[in-house]
């Protein structure tokens, strides 16, 4: 009986471990481009969530406080914040006081939409960050007017309208991020109305709302 028992308690050969060690590296292969490719997915829509429910608030924000509210929007420095336009500031001349701190897009994500050449529909008439309208620049200003280059703001009012750099309603205003993946449009229609899309990065694109 005890030899057998020891028989019976022997361990894996060689190439039992060796096939074990082949299906997992075979699995691994499969599976690790997989998840990075959803890990991708995940970054890039968590952006454009964020963004979007941004604004939302924004909108919100300037209604209950009677005042200009805005997304503004660093193109290259990757970031996006929330302001208030403070009346007292400079001395009574008013200014832009930041709400919060910045917030940064994931590693890869970028503000963009090339190659992507047409807007959602019912949105912008020309795609581009910010607003596009005649009169309006997709620029945020500085407290005392000057554009700010490499900057894209959304702005509303007191009535939580969307408008220009002139003050005037506006139904071009949008933000875009990508990773060379996909394309992510956050819009914003005349009557303050947000939209979140998405399209696959072609120059003919076929936006679908996300």
């Amino acid at each position: 009986m005890k030899p057998q028992l020891l028989r019976d308690r022997r361990g894996y050969s060689l190439i039992e471990v060796l096939t074990v060690v082949a299906i997992t590296g075979v699995v691994m292969v499969i599976a690790i481009p997989m998840m990075g490719n959803l890990f991708g997915f995940f970054r890039l829509s968590g952006d454009a969530r964020s963004i979007s429910n941004a604004v939302a608030v924004a909108k919100m924000r300037a209604a209950s406080d009677f005042s200009r509210v805005r997304i503004y929007v660093d193109l290259g420095g990757r970031t996006f914040r929330t302001q208030s336009w403070d009346k007292l500031a400079n001395s009574g001349a008013g200014g832009w006081k930041t709400e919060g701190g910045l917030t940064y897009l994931s590693s890869n994500v970028v503000f963009g939409y090339s190659p992507v050449a047409t807007a959602p529909p019912s949105s912008q008439g020309t795609i581009g960050q910010g607003c596009t309208t005649s009169g309006c620049t997709q620029q945020c200003t500085a407290d005392d007017g000057t554009f700010i280059s490499g900057t894209a703001c959304v702005m509303f009012n007191s009535r939580g309208v969307p408008v220009d750099n002139t003050f005037a309603p506006t139904a071009s205003d949008a933000v875009y991020v990508t990773d060379g993946s996909a394309v992510y449009g956050i819009t914003v229609s005349a009557t303050g109305m947000i939209r979140s899309w998405r399209t696959p990065p072609a120059a003919s694109p076929t936006w679908v709302k996300s």
